[in-house]
């Protein structure tokens, strides 16, 4: 391959490493909806570029986001999760998330009913226990 096309194709998949890394970023922060969109995104250009031990990570990457079991928790449960877990008030969880306390109880609730527990010191045995922080 000539030195031209290679180095044009190596500018072509800084975005995709790039899409790579935030997608993982965003996996690690709980927001697993918008890794899968990087990582996807990724893949599709890595595919159409031909770069097949690139695609084969992120064919990896997905498996591992689309593996774990969330017990039905919204991605944005997840986070309210793992600041409950935290010792964080609801007050707390809702400026830190910038929403509203209202909303924060709603998806207290909501974990509290997918989860099958009544407390909060419930909701984070249940989370140690099932690797959900």
């Amino acid at each position: 391959m000539p030195i031209a096309r290679t180095w044009t194709a190596r500018k072509r998949c800084a975005p995709c490493a790039a899409r790579s890394v935030l997608g993982l970023a965003c996996r690690a922060l709980g927001d697993d909806d918008t890794a899968g969109m990087e990582l996807e995104e990724a893949r599709g250009i890595f595919a159409q570029l031909g770069a097949a031990p690139d695609l084969a990570r992120v064919d990896s990457l997905n498996r591992r986001t689309a593996s774990v079991d969330t017990h039905d928790l919204t991605a944005r449960e997840l986070q309210v999760l793992r600041l409950v877990a935290a010792g964080e008030t609801n007050k707390a969880i809702a400026a830190d998330l910038v929403i509203s306390e209202r909303t924060v109880d709603r998806h207290v609730s909501n974990i509290f009913t997918k989860l099958g527990v009544s407390s909060r010191a419930a909701a984070t045995a249940y989370a140690y226990e099932h690797q959900l922080i």
